[in-house]
């Protein structure tokens, strides 16, 4: 344990500039999370319900309004990560990224300021289009931080860096949870109750935009765009080594090859490329995958209507209804600290989504159960028995699904369409969740039970998903990932799954090195490939320590 705790102290120190470039980053997702936690608080406060005079709908209309409230959000999410990839590609991701926070601070303080000067119509009309427009910045953030992260970090620690995306949602999620809960006992039902939630999400989009100031560009982008000095003086930021340090030569030279013949890539040409054969489309459309089963575990319906849900367990009050979503927001973020700090790496990202699918579907199944056994309000031994069934559904969710399709996704897709498979991915996102901010009321009022037996089962075909068709990507570097998916994909990933030889007898797939072996130089292109890394001797003398030395987990490779 001593020995482990030096070690990981080791990695701290040693990785603290890559460490300091993933809080940066990922502080794009606290205003995520922020947002996501916010509005399913504060359209039950009865201030914000009588300013815009939702008090004197029916409940029919009044749960259609405030769906739409939520929902516009995810609209703008989505355009916003549908373009990500055009303005990453063109401006680069560090450009990019600020700019996502400007457009998040704008939309926030539209959003704090809504009705101020006019009635309560046009009040309401002004709150869709600034919650629209700040989703547009959200959206930009969920697709740029997750392959700037990837592309940036050393990949000793890269599922931590890019996990720390679910520890910024968790941290957003329990502030805006705490925040909502605080003005529902400490201010007076006033426009300031509702609009000070509103006010306090403006300093982590000013945090995001002040951070990225001082971070570098990501090295891959710097290689497509052929500025190598940029890049290596990158690197070296990054793992905190000199510029000619073998490593540093090495990697760059890694990068480059891999780039070959790939600079530039037009938007569409992207996207036109994902489809150039059945492993690049695979590939590319795991991350999409992922991220549209994560939606369909419930989180998100969760998320947004989790005062709601603890109402319908018999918590009668809006403040009692916030304090267990506050608690829920603790929770989460408290378990994905620790998952982050002791099962990403030690777990593997295809071990922690199997498990956490299932735990979590299982929970999701037993919340079924209650309520079609148990559909009045009135508290009974097995609700208490559902809260804390609700409580372990965020932390079997944070220790799966929580945050490894990010980081599977960002690994998995080739280095020249990674931003185009992330800005896909993150639509996708942004689509589902939408969706499933807009059913969920309905679902909850029409079918009741048969909403968490929905999400509990989607749950389980996820698991599954995983353990027969996603192989293990932990602790290879990012240009080798590719060789999981070249030839006995199935094999793979049974060899990598828990009790998984039961499925295969005497297979066995071929190994990675045996395919490097075979592949040596990239096939498209030796000559250009050759000139290339000539153009430098550092690059080639990189080129030759990494032919060399084949075995993936020993290369001095940073990332």
């Amino acid at each position: 344990m001593a020995t482990t705790l030096k070690r990981e102290l080791r990695d701290i120190i040693q990785y603290r500039n890559a460490y300091l470039l993933a809080f940066s980053a990922t502080t794009g997702y606290v205003c995520f999370g922020w947002e996501i936690g916010l509005i399913g608080g504060v359209i039950t406060l009865p201030s914000f319900q009588q300013y815009f005079g939702l008090l004197s709908e029916s409940a029919s209309a009044r749960a259609s309004l405030s769906a739409n409230i939520v929902s516009v959000l995810q609209a703008g999410g989505f355009f916003g990560a549908l373009f990500s990839s055009y303005f990453a590609s063109r401006f680069g991701r560090k450009p990019a990224l600020i700019a996502s926070g400007v457009i998040y601070l704008i939309g926030s303080i539209i959003q704090s300021t809504a009705g101020i000067g006019t009635s309560s119509a046009v009040g309401l009309k002004v709150l869709y289009f600034s919650r629209f427009f700040g989703g547009m910045g959200v959206g930009l953030m969920s697709a740029l931080v997750p392959a700037y992260v990837s592309e940036c970090a050393p990949r000793a620690i890269r599922g931590r860096c890019t996990g720390c995306i679910e520890v910024s949602v968790g941290l957003g999620n329990m502030l805006a949870f705490w925040v909502n809960y605080s003005v529902s006992l400490n201010i007076s039902p006033g426009q300031m109750q509702w609009r000070l939630p509103f006010i306090v999400q403006i300093i982590p989009g000013a945090l995001l935009v002040v951070f990225m100031l001082f971070q570098p560009e990501s090295p891959r982008w710097l290689v497509e765009r052929g500025h190598y000095d940029e890049a290596a003086a990158a690197l070296a930021y990054i793992a905190r080594k000199d510029q000619d340090d073998v490593s540093v030569v090495l990697t760059l030279g890694e990068i480059r090859a891999d780039f070959i013949g790939k600079h530039r890539l037009p938007l569409l040409t992207q996207f036109r490329k994902m489809g150039e054969s059945k492993i690049i489309f695979l590939r590319c459309i795991i991350a999409s995958i992922a991220t549209f089963f994560q939606q369909w575990s419930g989180t998100n319906a969760i998320n947004y209507y989790a005062p709601q849900i603890f109402a319908g367990l018999g918590f009668s009050s809006t403040s009692s209804a916030l304090f267990a979503t506050g608690i829920y927001g603790v929770i989460k973020f408290v378990v994905t600290c620790m998952t982050l700090a002791f099962v990403i790496e030690s777990w593997g990202r295809k071990r922690s989504l199997i498990y956490g699918g299932l735990a979590q579907g299982s929970m999701m199944l037993w919340l079924g159960g209650y309520a079609g056994i148990h559909p009045h309000q009135d508290v009974v031994p097995a609700t208490y028995v559902s809260i804390v069934a609700i409580y372990l559904y965020g932390v079997f969710f944070c220790l799966g699904w929580g945050f490894t399709p990010f980081v599977l996704g960002s690994e998995v897709a080739p280095g020249h369409l990674r931003m185009a498979a992330m800005s896909l991915a993150a639509a996708v996102t942004w689509l589902f969740t939408y969706v499933i901010a807009q059913i969920t009321p309905i679902l909850l009022d029409r079918i009741t039970y048969g909403t968490y037996l929905l999400f509990g089962v989607a749950s389980l075909i996820m698991a599954a998903w995983v353990y027969i068709f996603i192989p293990e990507t932990t602790g290879y570097p990012l240009e080798d990932i590719k060789y999981l998916f070249e030839r006995d994909i199935i094999l793979r990933s049974l060899e990598d799954a828990p009790l998984g030889w039961i499925f295969l007898g005497k297979r066995r797939a071929v190994s990675v090195e045996e395919l490097k072996a075979a592949d040596t130089l990239p096939t498209n292109s030796p000559k250009d490939v050759s000139e290339e890394l000539r153009l430098e001797d550092a690059s080639a003398r990189g080129h030759s320590l990494r032919t060399s030395n084949s075995q993936g987990y020993d290369d001095p490779l940073i990332i």
